[in-house]
């Protein structure tokens, strides 16, 4: 099993934590990532573009002049996409961007960016993030103890405070552990995770 060192709120390591394998040695996954992100991306979209056709558009039901003799080229509308006021070609309408993937390749995505994340180094694990209230400063403090500038903060079910204190910080951004995803995992350079983040997660992704 992979061991890492778990660091206190001043940067000192503490003690080492044992990893599950099954989740944080798994098989890399690259197309089941790219897959995760799109999804995420996809879903997101609202979808609202529309622009009317030439079957929509206001006017245009008199034939402009005739079909011959006139000296300018055949027209049976006005509001044909060439005119000015006219149609839109092929236009834009309100669609639903979103897909879905299964769970099992959702899981795989995430075991796979957690692993890159340990293998290149840039996965922090803390003993606690316990704030007696939200303050900026102090999470700043800790992330400038533990030498990481952009980082996504995983923090436990009840620890609202520690979320808090990220908020307002342009390079970091604290999740709770069962709102993990692939896209913010990428997103951020480093990911700070505090031990009982890690334990949730190897409970539901093992």
């Amino acid at each position: 099993m992979a061991s890492v060192s778990v660091y206190n709120k001043e940067g000192k390591e503490v003690e080492t934590l044992e990893l599950n394998d099954s989740v944080f040695a798994a098989p890399v996954n690259e197309h089941l990532v790219h897959r995760a992100v799109v999804l995420q991306l996809a879903n997101k979209r609202q979808g609202t573009q529309k622009a009317k056709t030439r079957s929509e558009v206001r006017g245009g039901g008199r034939k402009p002049w005739r079909q011959k003799g006139t000296g300018h080229a055949r027209q049976g509308s006005i509001r044909a996409p060439q005119w000015k006021g006219g149609g839109v070609v092929f236009a834009p309408v309100p669609r639903d961007y979103s897909f879905k993937m299964n769970k099992k390749e959702k899981a795989a995505a995430i075991k796979s960016v957690l692993t890159s994340k340990l293998n290149d180094k840039k996965l922090f694990v803390v003993d606690a993030l316990d704030f007696e209230a939200p303050k900026t400063k102090e999470m700043k403090t800790v992330l400038n103890n533990l030498n990481v500038a952009k980082a996504l903060v995983v923090v436990g079910e009840d620890n609202t405070n520690a979320i808090l204190s990220a908020k307002n910080l342009k390079e970091a951004r604290g999740v709770y552990n069962h709102s993990i995803n692939v896209y913010d995992i990428l997103k951020y350079d480093n990911l700070v995770i505090t031990k009982d983040a890690v334990k949730a997660i190897e409970e539901v992704y093992a």
